[in-house]
């Protein structure tokens, strides 16, 4: 039986993560953690969690706890991550893995140190929508992959034209960077997936409609171990009518393409044919990726698909596109 404490109860574990915790066999939540005693306690009642801190290191140390989420933003992840480790505990870490390739280097040194596993929450590894989709390409449907195109745009949220209280994910210092290192690293770990390791890249960022400091627009280009090419444009200050969510892969026997966070129909191309695909997810969209962790820390499966030396590769990537490295 795997017991999980949580570092933080913010929106992410109210139902993408937090229940499936409960669902999957073989696993429970004794205790949450926030730094506002009051939130964790309202968490902890109306999820039935009998338990909470505000104090990330009573958390972690509770004998109770013997697994650790790490559910705040990525500014914190190599902080608790790394501390969980330390103290014998395996450890799930939201995405990405932390605000930057040098603090993910720093988790990847400790995994390897403690032998304790650190698995991350690049979730859609494990949906049926992609694995469709990885499957269509390893089945050569599409013949050889020539090249693939990200395409991404939304307009800006409410909370960014307010400069006093701005998200936190468009704030370098917690985030990262902005929108792009909360939303893109979901679209590189699956062209990561899919098609392998990214080995080259550069990019290019800008600050269209200043209203807050980090880019808002970023372009990049990227080539594959494998030589497949790659492309991508993200802008975060669309207008409304001009929403995109597109990976496009390129074959030598068709065109594929799919969405990332809005599950539209895959659709297949090839000349006058076309074929559209969907696929179902499940109520708690984590609850496949954290069914693999459970499994396998209770020795019942195979190694999850996600961990820290799978996920550190897509900071690097990021990094690389915005400069930072």
């Amino acid at each position: 039986m795997v017991h999980w404490g949580f570092v933080g109860c913010g929106d992410v574990t109210e139902k993408k993560s937090g229940p499936a915790f409960q669902k999957v066999d073989g696993s429970d939540v004794v205790a949450v953690m926030s730094r506002h005693l009051g939130k964790a306690k309202d968490y902890a009642l109306r999820h039935g969690v009998r338990k909470w801190y505000d104090d990330a290191d009573k958390l972690i140390h509770d004998p109770d706890v013997t697994a650790v989420y790490v559910a705040t933003p990525p500014s914190a992840h190599a902080e608790y991550a790394i501390k969980a480790m330390k103290a014998g505990k395996p450890v799930y870490v939201e995405k990405p893995l932390g605000s930057s390739w040098q603090e993910c280097l720093e988790i990847v040194r400790v995994a390897e140190e403690t032998h304790v596993p650190c698995f991350v929450a690049y979730y859609r590894r494990t949906l049926p929508y992609f694995l469709r989709v990885k499957q269509m390409i390893d089945d050569g449907k599409l013949g050889k992959i020539s090249g693939v195109q990200i395409r991404f745009a939304v307009p800006p949220s409410q909370k960014d034209f307010n400069p006093d209280a701005l998200p936190w994910r468009v704030k370098k210092e917690i985030a990262g960077a902005g929108y792009f290192y909360d939303l893109a690293p979901h679209q590189f770990d699956l062209l990561d997936f899919i098609l392998g390791p990214i080995s080259e890249t550069q990019g290019f960022t800008s600050n269209i409609a200043g209203l807050y400091e980090a880019e808002d627009v970023v372009s990049g280009i990227f080539r594959f171990d494998n030589g497949i090419l790659g492309s991508g444009i993200w802008t975060f200050t669309a207008p409304e009518n001009t929403r995109r969510d597109e990976i496009i892969f390129v074959g030598t026997r068709g065109l594929l393409t799919c969405s990332t966070f809005d599950f539209s129909p895959i659709v297949f191309e090839n000349g006058d044919k076309v074929e559209q695909f969907s696929e179902q997810n499940p109520e708690n969209i984590q609850f496949y990726m954290i069914e693999s962790v459970v499994n396998f820390l209770n020795g019942k499966g195979d190694e999850p698909v996600s961990n820290c030396h799978s996920a550190i590769r897509t900071n690097w990537v990021m990094d690389k596109m915005l400069g930072k490295l």
